[in-house]
């Protein structure tokens, strides 16, 4: 398996140096020359095994020649090892056509997990092979910190930076991030927003100096091992539904277009995709999108589901350059012109390419606790902000020739406890693993948005490469 750029310039690389790349060179980000696609039959075969080895047989291609069969199945398998479910991933039925897969079974309670336990021990293989070391940055808006932290702590061969937006996350998630004490890990708090952080992040990729002075790296979803290993979870629900002998949909709530992009990668692998629904928030740039074909920055405000105040979904360049018919250069230009315009407009032929799958969904602040409260009453399921949002979405979106439709609820309600318990009566509690968090010792960095410093900061605190 090769893996190009969105945007055409960069080298083609395998697997190994995608992974430890991150960010393509010419700011693109690394997608398959061609996907690998499954038989209805090889679906068929997957069903009822156990969570690991389907994640096995979906991995098994992007990794290909870098990896062998047996590091990868012992790989696959301590990743998941400490999930409190003994499905990993177990879905429940809320209606008569939509499900609910539970994604916030792993060690911080986030569907970030899933990618970032596979990728920190994938980290971990490929540089004791190559004798190196890497610094890797990361931008959160709440989980994706808190995820990799717990995959990258104490590992000999990282450093890791991450930047989350202070004031802009929960205390949970916070927490999650700063009470880690790890002499490996950095939390950076930008006074800012979410975008701000990622701007950030995306400076430093872009600076090949810098770059390569540090051996940086991501944990971000621009990293495609992020992607690969989220695919499986919609190859586990969708066969479990019925595919592949019939549709399937999916409704994900999303800000950086990561997490719906894996279900879209499913689809184009022979799962039968028939709908993907982008639940949004009050920012709600990817829902306007697919209402009137123009993406157009706004200001962030902050919401209950912080996880999504973002108004720069990196991951949307991943579809856009297919909707461009894989044209690196028109994906360039259109990427240029998004950061000096702050937008750009699609054809009506080709929003009407991604209409035939894509709808998007937008839910306010004073809906989301509705929400929170009617699910809670009628099914006695406890949903937090950004769940309840992909189960509303597939309520009010789920179309007439759509059987069945699988709702990703991404982070345990503990994560949102002020939120959860206003809209409930209800206080979230966390699990045992968390319990003593408001009891141990914080340690980060508040630092102002000034990239100069923000790199100082990394060369200083780095270990040596």
């Amino acid at each position: 398996m090769k893996y190009i750029s969105t945007r055409g310039k960069a080298p083609v690389l395998s697997f190994d140096d995608v992974l430890l790349a991150g960010l393509a060179e010419d700011g693109g980000l690394y997608v398959p020359e061609a996907w690998p696609e499954f038989s209805a039959q090889e679906m068929r075969e997957m069903a009822g095994l156990p969570y690991e080895e389907v994640v096995f047989r979906v991995v098994r291609p992007f990794v290909e020649g870098v990896i062998a069969d047996a590091e990868l199945k012992d790989l696959i398998r301590r990743s998941y090892a400490d999930f409190r479910h003994s499905a990993v991933a177990p879905l429940k039925q809320i209606d008569s056509r939509l499900w609910v897969m539970e994604l916030f079974n792993g060690p911080t309670l986030a569907f970030k997990d899933f990618a970032l336990q596979m990728l920190g021990r994938l980290f971990d293989l490929i540089l004791k092979k190559r004798d190196e070391r890497v610094v890797i940055v990361g931008a959160t808006s709440g989980d994706t910190g808190s995820a990799a932290i717990e995959a990258c702590r104490d590992r000999d061969q990282i450093s890791i930076f991450i930047l989350h937006p202070h004031g802009r996350v929960s205390d949970v998630q916070r927490r999650q991030m700063t009470t880690v004490q790890a002499g490996n890990v950095f939390n950076i708090a930008i006074h800012g927003d979410f975008d701000n952080c990622q701007d950030n992040v995306k400076a430093m990729f872009n600076d090949m100096d810098f770059r390569r002075a540090v051996n940086l790296s991501a944990v971000n979803s621009i990293n495609w091992a992020r992607i690969m290993a989220q695919i499986a979870y919609y190859f586990v629900a969708g066969i479990a539904l019925g595919a592949p002998d019939r549709p399937v949909g999916f409704s994900v709530p999303t800000g950086n277009f990561g997490n719906v992009f894996a279900a879209y990668a499913a689809g184009r692998m022979g799962l039968p995709v028939s709908q993907l629904i982008v639940g949004s928030n009050r920012n709600d740039i990817l829902t306007r999108f697919f209402e009137t074909g123009a993406m157009t920055m706004e200001s962030v405000e902050p919401s209950l589901s912080p996880s999504m105040d973002i108004q720069i979904s990196s991951n949307f360049e991943r579809l856009l350059f297919d909707m461009l018919g894989r044209d690196g250069a028109a994906v360039a230009q259109t990427m240029t012109d998004f950061r000096s315009r702050g937008e750009f407009s699609v054809s009506d032929a080709q929003l009407s390419s991604v209409l035939r799958l894509f709808d998007g969904f937008r839910l306010s602040d004073e809906d989301t606790l509705k929400e929170i409260r009617h699910y809670h009453e009628t099914t006695g399921e406890l949903l937090d902000p950004h769940s309840v949002i992909s189960v509303v979405a597939a309520r009010e979106k789920i179309r007439d020739d759509v059987p069945v439709m699988a709702c990703m609820a991404t982070a345990h309600p503990a994560k949102f406890p002020d939120a959860v318990s206003k809209a409930s009566g209800v206080h979230p509690e966390l699990p045992a693993h968390l319990s003593d968090l408001f009891e141990r010792e914080e340690r980060f960095e508040v630092m102002d948005n000034d990239l100069d410093a923000l790199k100082e900061f990394v060369l200083s605190h780095r270990r040596n490469v």
